[in-house]
Order: structure tokens, then sequence, then C-alpha cells
């Protein structure tokens, strides 16, 4: 088998979706990869990090991409950014 067997292919989708679930993983809303329990290790810091990556590469790509990856990042960056923010404001009441 060779090298080019073994990688899997890493397209533009690919990239941006392991960005956004690693953003999702330090907001806590997804498990870690490495058996942690989704919440565990929030990490708001890096959580907004990984958000401003995906913000520059919108800005960088702008008019450069197919309306489905242009798609794609608008709104799953509309999403971690409502996300990271309801997490800064802390846990939800209890009702």
């Amino acid at each position: 088998m060779t090298d080019a067997a073994q990688k899997p292919t890493i397209d533009f989708f690919t990239f941006v979706l392991s960005l956004g679930s690693s953003a999702l993983v330090h907001l806590g809303d997804a498990p870690h990869p490495e058996g942690g329990a989704a919440g565990a290790a929030v990490n708001l810091p890096l959580a907004q990090q990984t958000i401003d990556i995906l913000g520059v590469l919108a800005e960088k790509t702008r008019g450069n991409l197919t309306p489905e990856e242009a798609h794609l990042l608008e709104e799953l960056l509309r999403d971690l950014r409502l996300r990271f923010v309801e997490r800064s404001r802390g846990p939800a009441p209890a009702p």
C-alpha cells in the first residue's frame, strides 16, 4: 500500500470542518477526541482563537470560494460565534 492510499484526502470542507470540530471541543459542545466527555475541558481562549482563525480564513478567501464552500464557512462561523457568546455568559440558570 502506498502512502497516498493511506492518507485521507484533505479538501477545503474537511479542513474547515476540522477547525470547527476543534472549536466545538474547546466550547465543551463535543467530546474530546482522546476519550473525554463533552463539556469536560472547556477552554474559551482556545475556542476564540480557533473561531478567529476561521474568520481570517473567511476574510482571506472571500471571492475565491465556491458558493458551497462560502456557505459552509459562513454558517459554521455564525454557529460557533453564537455558541461562544452563550458559553461566555456562563451556565444557563436552572428552571
